[in-house]
């Protein structure tokens, strides 16, 4: 063989029977084949094997199959970024004419999805607050509405949605349930018949903030359905950030845990500073989801939101005059992070909408990383001190 056919066709380094890797290897290649045609069409390569990556790989493959059964479901399909994941549950079961329900105490980029991008698809929307059982019930009875999109604990503000009401009144009308369920994880609420659950696994999953990706997770029937979707809209997440997704999902329930203890132990501190007017984190005893979290979840998360007895301009010096909170908005990663919740995360509502939402100029947002508690605690009283008399 010439060299220049050899560096296309290289010997093939075989395993030998039994000889198999520790950690599952990355699967860079686009292409896949069979030995024959006929091969290639049989039922076990149809329903297990692999032809396009954008169609499926072994390494992508492996993470939907370990994160769908962490959510206590059998199937997933996962994609680019966490958004990517809201749009393919939203485009998979909406069409023209459809109504969507979302509620006020959403993420952002989720009301905007709603809101800006799918009325010039022809699909309506109306916005409830998610503890509004009585308007929810009645915008479920209407029969163009199809879909509510809802999460637990709510970005930014931690509140916590009654999911069993939420999912019996959906289940009456015949509306698909779809939970961004990024905040409490891959090992929460499975329990509840939630039709797809959608996560960002850049956040907790991966855990590391050096990797995108997001994923759609439900029944083999409901994925089965929306795959083909996936497929055609070029979604896929690449092996390499599988890969490591996957990676940082070896850690996944210790640093979980460690965000959570965290964050908790800096709840109870600033729900004591005399410089906060309220601490919004579910696993505090006095917050009113406090009891309703307790039921559906472990753990109650590594993100705290508070309001500071101050001014805008108060606020900002304060997240300013921290050090070890890096000012950007993510969460579940190693390192502390900052938000100033009106800014990043409340821009696209109305004053009545973000009064309806209980964001304020003075409110802030901690997403507690993996530092030691005490650094953390040492770093928010410098600042407190510093900026908030």
């Amino acid at each position: 063989m010439k060299k220049e056919t050899r560096v296309t066709h290289p010997p093939e380094a075989k395993l030998p029977d039994g000889n198999v890797p520790v950690v599952t290897p990355v699967y860079r290649s686009v292409k896949f084949t069979y030995p024959t045609i006929d091969a290639s069409l049989s039922r076990e390569a149809k329903e297990g094997g692999f032809d396009y990556t954008r169609d499926s790989n072994p390494t992508t493959r492996e993470l939907e199959l370990t994160a769908a059964e962490l959510q206590d479901r059998d199937d997933a399909v996962a994609v680019g970024s966490g958004m990517a994941a809201i749009w393919l549950a939203l485009l998979g079961n909406l069409e023209a004419g459809h109504r969507v329900v979302i509620f006020a105490e959403s993420y952002r980029p989720n009301r905007v999805a709603v809101r800006r991008f799918l009325p010039k698809l022809g699909v309506e929307f109306v916005m409830l607050s998610v503890h509004d059982h009585e308007a929810i019930a009645k915008e479920f009875a209407d029969e163009r509405t199809k879909l509510v999109l809802f999460e637990a604990p709510t970005n930014p503000m931690l509140q916590v949605p009654d999911l069993e009401a939420i999912v019996s009144l959906a289940k009456q009308s015949s509306v698909v349930t779809v939970l961004d369920n990024t905040f409490a994880g891959l090992h929460n609420h499975g329990r509840y018949e939630i039709d797809y659950f959608v996560h960002s696994l850049t956040k907790y999953a991966n855990g590391h903030g050096d990797v995108m990706g997001g994923i759609v997770i439900a029944d083999k029937k409901r994925i089965r359905a929306i795959k083909p979707l996936a497929i055609n809209m070029g979604a896929t997440l690449d092996p390499g950030a599988a890969f490591l997704i996957a990676r940082g999902l070896k850690t996944y329930f210790v640093r979980y845990r460690q965000h959570s203890a965290s964050a908790l132990a800096i709840a109870e501190l600033l729900a004591k500073r005399k410089e906060v007017a309220r601490v919004f984190y579910p696993g505090l005893a006095s917050d009113p989801g406090h009891s309703l979290a307790r039921k559906q979840m472990s753990e109650f998360g590594g993100v705290l939101s508070f309001d500071l007895k101050a001014t805008k301009e108060q606020t900002w010096a304060f997240i300013d005059a921290l050090e070890l909170f890096t000012t950007t908005s993510s969460l579940g990663s190693t390192e502390s992070l900052v938000a100033p919740v009106q800014l990043y995360l409340g821009s696209d509502l109305t004053a009545e909408e973000q009064k309806r939402a209980q964001i304020k100029d003075c409110t802030v947002r901690l997403a507690v990383g993996l530092e030691h508690v005490d650094d953390l605690i040492a770093d928010l009283d410098q600042a407190l001190r510093k900026t908030v008399r």
